[in-house]
């Protein structure tokens, strides 16, 4: 019989695979099915938050709660480059430093929802969440033995 600790574990690592599965699926409907191109700070953020969705459905499937440790570096690394993306968008003093990175230009807004809310907002708020719901993950299996 699972504890009510052990239920919570689970859900917490079911939210942070969805929320990962679905910054996975959201990114995929931008660029395959909407047609945008990915900028280069685009990609890093793909390459960040890809392998969490099958990072964390493995981990969820075989109830491994110290993923978390790999998620909090993961999305950490994540959250600093979109919220430097972010910036680069939305800020002038940001936006008129920021380097050409390649055909698509790393400042372009397909999207500004509500004036403030585009791709990289979205994957952000993504990152923010999955390291939050991470390090209480690892504060919840702190002392625990992970064998």
């Amino acid at each position: 019989m699972e504890s009510k600790s052990e239920k919570t574990q689970e859900n917490f690592l079911f939210f942070a695979w969805a929320i990962s599965v679905v910054a996975t699926l959201g990114s995929l409907y931008f660029s395959e099915i909407k047609q945008f191109e990915p900028c280069e700070l685009c990609w890093y953020q793909r390459i960040l938050m890809y392998p969490l969705t099958i990072l964390l459905g493995i981990a969820l499937v075989k109830k491994n709660y110290g993923i978390a440790l790999y998620s909090v570096v993961f999305s950490g690394i994540g959250f600093c480059l979109s919220f430097y993306h972010y910036l680069i968008q939305k800020v002038p003093f940001f936006t008129s430093g920021a380097p050409a990175c390649g055909r698509v230009p790393c400042t372009g807004q397909y999207i500004n929802w509500f004036g403030f809310v585009t791709i990289p907002f979205l994957a952000l708020i993504s990152f923010i969440l999955i390291f939050a719901i991470s390090l209480l993950l690892l504060r919840m299996t702190k002392g625990v033995d992970r064998r």
